[in-house]
């Protein structure tokens, strides 16, 4: 009696296991293509088009194939070819992502994400037409019998959605992940597939799969490159020599986010950077004791600068990713007993909870050049940042856009005037025309009181590091730059920031 109940629950544990292997996939695709491609909305809308594309060929094919040679033997080959194309996919990242490096990125994404998935994806989605066919005996309970089988799959999907993004890739890491998913589905397809009647076929693939897993092991293609993969980046770090100094680098996916000076904290690379620094001590001529938050840690250059220039600053930062502060801590000089107090939350969710009026300054450096948490772009949000200013506030962020024909800076600063009375526009260089495609990191100030260059020249010769590389845009040009460009109003209900930035994105890359 219990073999014959294990044996009616089979079917379903393999519609089951084989939906959940699916889904696993498809989660673990965003974090696979990442360190090639990026994270974005066109990356994400690839893996999805792509993944259900599969599915849907596959369940068309496997209904044909079901009708044509229903058996348990078909089922194994099936899973054991699933098996096979999840295990390829190793090896293949790094082999396609040269051959598609030439093309425009859009192309580059669907093509490479389609090479990819879709064939294993394809495969997968041939499964429960298949374990249909032979579970249905009595064609008067069709209904009953499809309803169950799909929603057992739609539970696996589930299932697979949740432990991939919750647990594994942060535990496991996404090349292992595809390595288990792959053995799982040669397991499913011995134990179930009586794969002993089809001995060419099943031979030929087991042998695909011995050839497959032991190159990847050989070639290194289990090693994803990363030092840390978390819920939410590939995380590298590497030294560099940057003016003769020797320098680490913090890479995020693709984005080179910060280079750290472990000996010298004040030692700034970026530009957008040395224009915050100039800030910051404007900021600090009117009391040393600073009360800063920053949003977004990376590699903590900005907070660690602060720090060392006025030691007795109340630092905070918030940085979702609590990989990202670890690794700060233990390759980029961050100090446990340093002061710096660090909330592992979604700005966000952290904002409301701090108090009204306690900071000088609120930097935000959470956007990096193609992906833009459009929630921390809003009107509501930027009345929660004046919130917690003090009397002489400043809050600053730093953007990536063309200045002409980018469209998401001038929403982002027609917004911040709805709630800041001084609004102004910075970089390091006086020149403010750029060639359409160019692109430059501009700092977005917004502040209680009036600031001018003179004021930023004044507090940095004060406090010896010489005359303020920030620049200001000026007035009238601020003005006719931004006519034209205040229709926009980014809300928590309205904020298409994907949009606004997709030009640029798909023609810089």
């Amino acid at each position: 009696m219990v073999g014959r109940m294990a044996a009616s629950l089979n079917p379903y544990l393999i519609v089951f296991a084989a939906s959940a292997c699916g889904l696993i996939i498809e989660i673990v695709a965003g974090r696979v293509l990442a360190p090639q491609i990026g994270v974005s909305l066109y990356t994400w809308t690839s893996i999805i088009g792509v993944v259900l594309a599969g599915i849907s060929i596959g369940n068309y094919v496997g209904g044909m194939i079901a009708d044509r040679y229903p058996s348990s033997t078909t089922l194994g080959i099936i899973l054991l070819a699933a098996g096979v194309s999840s295990l390829a996919i190793l090896p293949l990242v790094d082999l396609l992502s040269d051959v598609f490096s030439g093309l425009p990125i859009a192309s580059r994404i669907v093509l490479l994400t389609a090479a990819l998935f879709l064939v294993p994806s394809l495969i997968l989605g041939m499964v429960t037409p298949v374990v249909i066919k032979l579970r249905l005996k009595d064609i008067a309970r069709t209904g009953n019998v499809v309803g169950r089988f799909y929603a057992v799959s739609t539970a696996g999907s589930i299932l697979g959605t949740f432990i991939t993004g919750f647990l594994l890739i942060q535990w496991i890491g996404t090349r292992p992940i595809l390595l288990i998913v792959s053995f799982f589905l040669l397991a499913m397809a011995l134990a179930f597939g009586n794969l002993w009647r089809a001995k060419v076929p099943g031979l030929a693939l087991v042998a695909a799969f011995a050839g497959l897993a032991a190159f990847s092991t050989v070639g290194g293609f289990l090693d994803s490159g990363c030092l840390r993969e978390s819920n939410y980046f590939c995380i590298k770090v590497r030294e560099s020599t940057v003016d003769d100094r020797v320098v680490r680098v913090l890479t995020l996916d693709q984005l080179v986010h910060s280079y750290v000076a472990l000996d010298d904290p004040t030692f700034l690379v970026y530009p957008y950077e040395q224009v915050m620094a100039d800030v910051v001590t404007y900021v600090a001529r009117q009391d040393s004791d600073l009360r800063a938050l920053f949003i977004g840690g990376g590699g903590y250059t900005l907070p660690r600068f602060v720090r060392a220039r006025y030691p007795e600053s109340e630092i905070e930062v918030v940085e979702i990713d609590p990989e990202v502060t670890q690794v700060a801590f233990d390759y980029l000089g961050l100090e446990p007993g340093d002061g710096i107090v660090t909330y592992n939350r979604d700005a966000r969710m952290v904002v409301p909870l701090l108090d009204e009026g306690w900071y000088d300054l609120v930097v935000g450096d959470a956007f990096n050049d193609f992906s833009v948490p459009y929630h921390l772009t809003t009107l509501e949000f930027n009345e929660q940042i004046l919130r917690l200013l003090s009397d002489r506030g400043v809050y600053m962020v730093n953007i990536l856009d063309n200045l002409e024909t980018g469209r998401f800076l001038g929403a982002f600063v027609n917004t911040l005037q709805r709630t800041f009375p001084y609004v102004y526009v910075m970089r390091d260089k006086d020149e403010w025309s750029q060639a359409p495609g160019a692109a430059s990191t501009h700092v977005v100030v917004g502040a209680r009181q009036p600031l001018s260059l003179s004021d930023l020249n004044a507090s940095n010769l004060e406090a010896g590091r010489g005359v303020s590389v920030a620049r200001i845009m000026p007035l009238p040009l601020f003005e006719s730059w931004l006519n034209g460009r205040n229709d926009l109003l980014l809300t928590d209900d309205f904020a298409p920031v994907d949009n606004l930035i997709a030009p640029f994105y798909l023609n810089s890359r």
